[in-house]
């Protein structure tokens, strides 16, 4: 890896960090840059989920405020995320690359439709809650739970825009504030990212260089994300993220 691709390859886990801590997605930032430095798809796919550890614990922690009171619901959301996200890692080594190759292009473009459509999930959880302010039960009961099993499987073997899924089943299934949610989804991307960092650990292949690099830009993009992410511009930030992801769909059908 040259100078620049690192410088690269940092520059994109802050991004992606600080993405992640506001709405999910940051992955649509690294991926298509670890390959662009040549790392196979599955390589980069481990070092981007081992890179993005430390960046999911920073923006938990900058979120630490919301998430006062929340000890249960984050506990019991939490070892469903933790049984998803081993589940997803376990799937990703277990498929051939060849499906990987297959089913990655896919979930991409499924991650871009929910980019694009995450201005009317929010709106779908504002007009539910004006229908329904005081209802629904405290924790999302076994629908949510569900949700965040499915949602955090994925997150374990791909994890594009996961932090969407997570705010749009949790801002409709659960009677709350939206930051809170958010805070609580910080969390459960730090549970998924560190579940199937520790599988990969021992039984995957992945590029230091590039988990270290990541690392030290999603720790700090996390903090940025959670003082200053809320004020950047939500049309530019989807933007960025679709152009993103569309290069990285073209870059692997191009292989």
């Amino acid at each position: 890896m040259t100078i620049w691709e690192a410088v690269a390859v940092c520059a994109a886990g802050v991004g992606a960090g600080g993405i992640n801590t506001v709405v999910g997605s940051g992955t649509l930032l690294t991926f298509p840059v670890l390959l662009a430095v040549g790392l196979p798809p599955v390589t980069a796919n481990v070092s981007n989920s081992l890179g993005l550890v430390p960046g999911s614990i920073s923006g938990a922690i900058g979120y630490r405020r919301e998430l006062r009171g929340q000890g249960r619901r984050v506990l019991r959301l939490g070892l469903v995320a933790l049984l998803g996200g081993l589940a997803g890692a376990i799937l990703l080594l277990t498929l051939p690359s060849s499906a990987f190759d297959t089913i990655v292009p896919v979930l991409i473009a499924l991650a871009l439709v929910l980019v694009v459509l995450q201005p009317r999930l929010a709106a779908a959880v504002r007009r539910r809650r004006e229908r329904d302010s005081s209802g629904g039960h405290p924790h999302g009961g076994v629908p949510l739970q569900g949700g965040i099993l499915f949602a955090s499987a994925y997150g374990g073997y791909f994890g594009a825009a996961q932090g969407v899924l997570y705010l749009a089943l949790m801002g409709l299934l659960i009677p709350d504030d939206l930051q809170r949610i958010n805070a609580v989804k910080n969390v459960l991307g730090a549970v998924v990212n560190g579940t199937a960092a520790v599988f990969f650990l021992f039984v995957a292949d992945f590029d230091w260089t590039a988990v270290v690099l990541i690392a030290l830009g999603s720790a700090a993009g996390g903090q940025l994300g959670a003082r200053i992410g809320r004020k950047l511009a939500p049309g530019m930030l989807r933007g960025v993220i679709v152009v993103v992801g569309l290069a990285a769909i073209v870059q692997l059908l191009l292989r």
